[in-house]
């Protein structure tokens, strides 16, 4: 009897950057959807997560960030999902950051763009609920970032 694959956990920053009541988001193409991410990718072998969010954003987006705070951990086992057999073997864990720009904002264009991605934008806060950024559990706690209120828990858990 074959021993099911072990998963290997990859460990990924993303950057909720704001400027002026608005977030920057990938557009991508994507499992045959249009969709949007948030800026960011892996974390490589003796990188912090807070310069891997800044390499990730400098090379898909051009901009220059400052890492403000650890926003949210987010955990996702594919076994769990939507599509347990295809993605059985993946397992990822991100830590999701708030950024500021501290080059300028509208001087957009990465140098090493993700495949899928087919663009970038400034999406205002209040109509990220409506978009199909993905994964969709982090839409509504992105939005209340317009908001005072007290900080959510950081981890997410295990969501697609």
């Amino acid at each position: 009897m074959t021993e099911p694959a072990t998963p290997e956990i990859r460990t990924s920053a993303k950057a909720v950057i704001l400027h002026e009541g608005q977030v920057l988001l990938m557009r991508a193409n994507w499992d045959d959807q249009e969709c949007y991410f948030l800026p960011g990718g892996g974390q490589h072998p003796g990188e912090s997560l807070g310069d891997a969010v800044r390499r990730e954003v400098d090379e898909e987006t051009g901009l220059t960030i400052t890492v403000e705070r650890l926003l949210w951990l987010r955990e996702y086992i594919g076994a769990n999902h939507d599509r347990p057999v295809l993605e059985a073997k993946t397992h990822r864990i991100e830590a999701i950051f708030l950024c500021t720009p501290t080059s300028d904002p509208h001087q957009l264009g990465g140098h090493a763009q993700d495949d899928a991605q087919t663009g970038l934008e400034w999406v205002p806060l209040g109509k990220v609920p409506d978009l199909n950024l993905l994964p969709h559990a982090i839409r509504q706690p992105i939005a209340d970032l317009a908001e005072t209120r007290p900080a959510p828990d950081s981890y997410l858990g295990d969501v697609a």
